[in-house]
């Protein structure tokens, strides 16, 4: 029955040829040398491709890198954070260019024609422009952002609800990291308003209260002596803080404050120590009270 199937199909052909000559074919393909040299030599200039390009990037980040050390050292004042994230930017790009053309030229080795591939990315490339406003928008103001020096990779931003430390600025997006570790990606367009704490210097501010009983001198006195200990033992606070005096009064208490220029990203740290050290004051004085009391 299969005979007759076989020869229903192909009446001029017996299968015993036929399956001869396909086992002939697969021989003659694996045994064919220019087609196999051929295939090796392209597998061997498309790794030559992918290394020249891996080559080509890292030279590219050198030159980078040095320009940059050359601006930071010059005679012109310029932001460090600044010079960072223009040189992370630089290297997007770079890394991003490179690896198209490396697909492209690995593209025409596999034998693809490049120019109606050419063609159609340009057609392609029109449309999503049309098509992803906010992609062009978010691109953009992350120009601006670097050209006008809003913020630099290691500010300490917030915008809107979003508080951290900026981590990356890239061609599309910014990435906050905040204090308890969660990562904020922000596309570059949403970023209408932004307040850093990164510039110039902050000013910790601790209001203490006292009750009237106790006299105003003293108050003044045992604090000021907790700001003397507190800048002897950290010296990451640059100078002692200042015990301001009354800020508010009541009839029950009065409330002392004390102020200190630090580190943008240190003030809630002083803030800690002043309020830290004051109290131990307070519990010193307490315990020496108590102890001429019992003697």
């Amino acid at each position: 029955m299969m005979r007759s199937w076989l020869s229903s199909e192909n009446p001029q052909e017996d299968p015993v040829e036929a399956a001869k000559k396909w086992t002939d074919g697969v021989a003659s393909w694996f045994t064919d040398m220019d087609m196999w040299q051929h295939f090796m030599w392209s597998a061997l200039r498309i790794i030559l491709i992918f290394l020249l390009t891996r080559i080509l990037v890292r030279i590219v980040y050198r030159i980078i890198d040095r320009s940059l050390e050359r601006k930071e050292k010059g005679r012109l004042q310029v932001n460090p954070r600044r010079l960072v994230t223009v040189g992370e930017l630089l290297k997007n790009m770079t890394s991003v260019i490179s690896n198209f053309i490396m697909v492209l030229i690995v593209l025409g080795e596999l034998g693809f024609q490049l120019g109606p591939l050419i063609a159609g990315a340009g057609v392609l490339g029109m449309a999503i422009a049309f098509g992803a406003q906010s992609l062009v928008k978010d691109v953009i103001t992350g120009f601006f952002i670097i050209l006008e020096d809003q913020f630099a990779v290691g500010d300490v931003i917030q915008t809107g609800a979003l508080k951290g430390t900026v981590e990356m600025i890239g061609l599309r997006s910014t990435r906050l990291v905040s204090w308890t570790g969660e990562v904020h990606i922000i596309p570059n367009g949403m970023i209408t308003n932004v307040t850093n704490y990164s510039i110039g210097t902050a000013l910790a501010v601790v209001d203490l209260p006292f009750s009237n009983t106790r006299k105003l001198e003293d108050s003044i006195e045992l604090l000021e002596k907790a700001m003397l200990d507190l800048k002897e033992k950290h010296e990451e606070i640059e100078q002692v803080p200042n015990v301001l005096g009354i800020q508010s009064l009541t009839s029950s208490e009065y409330v002392i404050r004390i102020a200190v220029e630090c580190q943008p990203g240190a003030r809630s740290e002083a803030e800690r120590l002043i309020q830290m050290y004051a109290k131990e004051a307070l519990e010193q004085e307490e315990s020496r009270r108590l102890a001429a009391g019992s003697v």
